[in-house]
This record gives structure tokens, C-alpha cells and sequence, in this order.
């Protein structure tokens, strides 16, 4: 089954959208952080504070494809994007203002080498009161962007696909278990997870 894609190495200014984060941000106050996946399991930097979050307008969805990390151009992989659309589920960190510009730079490093995400502040509910955090969202109209997969197309890449990090499997299972772990259920991942 042939799902390779061809797509420009760098989407976007990355460098330009980091100024732009850090303008928004301000560097004036803490800085918090939504994650939803693995930064949830392995979020990489230092932070205060974490609690459960609820956005609300975007979901957590396994179509974004991974040809690094969770698989190779001639077998993509794929990894969690935040879409538009439902709510989600997830985790807020607390960066410390002093750490705050050394965080960003982590998190472009990780998140954002070829520019596919488009991060955004986002409106987060926590037990403990509002909070706005930045996000990594990916666009529909994004070439990296599965859309509908095929119940075969999901069994192919759970079987096949491998990365610098591991399997796009050992990925989704670590996502479902540490979301259960904190009794968040994605009911929608746990039918994705069937497939395997």
C-alpha cells in the first residue's frame, strides 16, 4: 500500500511563527503549555505546575503523518494533531516566567522543525479556574493532514510503520494508557486501537 506523500521539507516560517508566539505570550508572566498526547507522557521541560484540561473547539485525532518520528517517507507513520472541531481532553502545563523563552525554544525544537503545526493560544478549562495556553493545532488544508483513513490503511501503518522514537502503535497505546491513567477515556482512539 503506497501512502507516501510529497510535501515541501519546511511548511512554514518557523522562526517566524516563535516571534510571533513569543509576542503574544509577552514574557510578563508564567507560560503555560496544552498538551495532548506525549507531551502529556513526556512533555521534555521544566515546569511548576500541571493540571487535567478541556478545550473546547478542537479534538485529539491520530491523521497527522509522521515520516520522521513514527515512520520514514516510504512508510509514514502517524502521530496526534489537534483538529478543529468537539472538544478535548488533556493536560496545561505551568512554565515559570523565567524559563518561559527557554521552554519556546524546546518546543519549537521538538514540535516544530518543519513549521506543520499552527500554534495557537487557546482557552483552557482546569479544575482550578481558566487558563490560556499555547497549542500546536494542524489545519485541514495541511499536506501533512491523513483525512479519512481506511480501516486497511490503519492495520497497514500500525503493522509496518516505525521511526527514530519507535512505532506509530507503541505511540497511540502510550497516548491511550496514560489518558486512562488519568481517567480520560478517548473512546475514539480505543476503536483506532482495535484495529491493531
Amino acid at each position: 500500500m503506497n501512502t507516501t506523500l510529497t510535501h515541501p521539507l519546511v511548511l512554514k516560517d518557523t522562526a517566524a511563527l516563535l516571534e510571533r508566539t513569543r509576542q503574544a505570550w509577552g514574557g510578563q508572566q508564567d507560560l503555560w503549555v496544552f498538551g495532548y498526547a506525549s507531551l502529556i507522557w513526556r512533555p521534555e521541560f521544566e515546569h511548576a505546575e500541571q493540571r487535567w484540561a478541556q478545550v473546547h473547539g478542537y479534538h485529539r485525532a491520530l491523521k497527522m503523518w509522521s515520516r520522521i518520528n513514527r515512520g520514514t517517507p516510504e512508510c509514514p507513520g502517524l502521530v496526534f494533531a489537534l483538529i478543529s472541531g468537539g472538544s478535548c481532553k488533556g493536560a496545561v502545563y505551568r512554565i515559570p516566567q523565567a524559563q518561559g523563552h527557554q521552554a519556546l525554544n524546546q518546543l519549537w525544537q521538538r514540535e516544530m522543525p518543519s513549521g506543520v503545526y499552527d500554534p495557537k493560544w487557546l482557552p483552557c478549562r482546569t479544575p482550578q479556574g481558566p487558563v490560556k495556553a499555547l497549542a500546536f493545532t494542524l489545519s485541514r488544508q495541511s499536506p501533512n493532514f491523513t483525512g479519512a483513513l481506511c480501516q486497511a490503511q490503519l492495520q497497514h501503518i500500525f503493522k509496518n510503520s516505525q521511526g527514530r522514537y519507535g512505532s506509530t502503535l507503541d505511540y497511540a497505546r502510550q497516548t491511550y494508557d496514560c489518558l486512562a491513567q488519568a481517567g480520560i477515556h478517548d473512546r475514539e482512539l480505543q476503536q483506532v486501537l482495535s484495529l491493531a
